[in-house]
């Protein structure tokens, strides 16, 4: 380490005096090996670092016996450190280099790396030099990791596609119509397209036709409809240009792969079937265009009365009592002649709810606030919050029954002031900034004017009775006497 004299053809040192090459090199025993490989760095880590020198081939030794190599390069010992894991975890050999050479990289042995003492001359493509054994291989065929991707098949998951997100929804010609008005008449907002592939075989005249719908979210009630019915499959996005049936799984993280052309779509399907290829996607439009229109025959439109325009049709809101569990009461009101109480009660609060809580003062009375819940001040009558700025009494609720949004703005959409509906029908507005905090409203003289305490010295300096208590002896009612009425014999 901290030595610049070392001089071997295909090797350097890093910052840590780590021997590498230029190029780092995975010696996989089969392509099942190589798809667990795969698996295992996509996992948690892309290969979008990799896949600008990344190479994948099969190479035979002169004894016939096939092999997988995948090469790429080797910019770092961070990136080999953990290839080099992932590698024995698959049941590879990592070795790095620069040419046709290459000789095992580092581990736990020779944690500066490994060099050769001399090299041998070859015309292979590739000399492999390891602790455990010497090969020569020659090169056979490339792979294209795009086309290996989608060769495999995805694996059976139930669980998979079951969280909510956008789908993509393949339809047969035969069917695409009648789903098409289905999501009409259920007004879920997709988009549709009719993609087309080359006839099945050299007997078919048209091409194969489908629908393709781009949802971004299927309802929960339409999930099991769409996924059991024959010539409809629902995908799940798993990377740009790419989805997977749901129910299925692809054995390698497809969003981790960016080699797909985004411009086209790839759907995996389960099953056994082969993947369907959309070279390109086809020109998509919402299904809302796509609604019936029924003409009426004969029909005139009418002409508007002449007596002006017609009338808005409203009626007064109302509150009705709410059967429901109450919530999200963070309100209260207390009258003027019971601010007194709570002037007692604010003696046996916490800092915590004193700080918490709002107050304004108002002719009939205060109004207080607090957003974590106001059950902890029992005195006044209860509001339970229907919208940030509009609040009504515990225990009603408002006629008629429309978005709470919807009733603030009926309300004229007030925009500094809360609202308060009362069960009298009454509604008191106060503005924002009339609200302040309950611990400094405490110790203002002018809030409290005129609450008096009542006179209790008195009281306080009245003797209190004392109760004795004596033996009762073994004739406990001895000191009762008879008591007789008129005519009648003592009792």
């Amino acid at each position: 380490m901290h030595q610049t004299r070392l001089r071997t053809p295909g090797l350097g040192l890093d910052a840590r005096g780590v021997a590498l090459g230029a190029k780092g090199l995975v010696l996989l025993p089969s392509v099942d090996r190589l798809v667990a490989f795969l698996a295992l760095y996509t996992s948690s880590a892309s290969l979008g670092d990799l896949l600008g020198s990344l190479r994948i081939a099969i190479v035979k030794s002169k004894l016939g016996h096939r092999e997988v190599v995948l090469s790429f390069a080797a910019d770092s010992t961070d990136r080999m450190d953990r290839v080099s894991e992932i590698a024995r975890l698959a049941g590879g050999y990592v070795l790095t280099g620069t040419s046709r050479h290459f000789v095992q990289y580092r581990d736990a042995a020779a944690p500066f790396g490994y060099d050769l003492r001399q090299i041998a001359p070859t015309e292979a493509a590739l000399s492999l030099n390891h602790t455990t054994f010497s090969q020569e291989y020659a090169e056979e065929r490339a792979v294209d990791l795009a086309e290996l991707l989608t060769r495999l098949e995805p694996r059976l998951d139930p669980s998979a596609g079951t969280e909510a997100g956008p789908r993509w929804i393949c339809a047969e010609h035969g069917l695409g119509p009648a789903l098409l008005h289905y999501f009409v008449r259920s007004v879920v907002p997709a988009e549709v397209g009719v993609a087309e592939w080359p006839p099945a075989s050299g007997f078919d005249e048209t091409p194969e036709r489908r629908y393709l719908f781009k949802v971004e979210s299927v309802p929960e009630r339409m999930a099991g409809l769409l996924g059991r019915t024959p010539g409809i499959s629902v995908f799940v996005p798993a990377g740009p240009g790419v989805a997977v049936e749901v129910g299925f799984r692809h054995p390698i993280q497809l969003r981790a792969c960016p080699v797909f052309d985004a411009k086209g779509l790839l759907l995996f399907r389960g099953r056994g079937q082969p993947p369907l290829v959309v070279a390109r996607l086809p020109a998509l439009g919402p299904v809302g265009a796509f609604a019936r229109v029924v003409l009426q025959e004969g029909a005139a439109p009418r002409a508007a009365d002449k007596g002006g325009p017609p009338r808005a049709v409203e009626v007064p809101l109302r509150l009705a009592h709410d059967t429901e569990p109450l919530r999200n009461v963070t309100a209260t009101f207390v009258p003027k002649e019971e601010l007194g109480l709570l002037r007692q009660l604010a003696y046996r609060l916490g800092r915590a709810q004193l700080e918490t809580t709002e107050v304004a003062f108002t002719a009939a009375g205060a109004f207080l606030l607090r957003p974590e819940g106001i059950e902890g001040i029992p005195v006044g009558s209860y509001f339970r919050q229907l919208h940030p700025q509009i609040f009504v009494a515990a225990g009603y609720t408002p006629v008629p029954a429309v978005a709470a949004e919807v009733l603030f703005r009926a309300l004229g959409a007030p925009a500094r002031d809360y609202v308060f509906l009362l069960r009298s029908g009454e509604r008191v507005g106060i503005a924002q900034e009339s609200f302040t905090s309950l611990a400094g409203a405490l110790l203002g003289h002018e809030a409290w004017t005129g609450l008096g305490a009542a006179p209790i010295a008195t009281e306080l300096t009245a003797a209190l009775p004392v109760v004795e208590l004596e033996d009762p002896g073994y004739n406990p009612l001895r000191d009762v006497h008879a008591v007789a009425g008129a005519g009648e014999p003592g009792r």
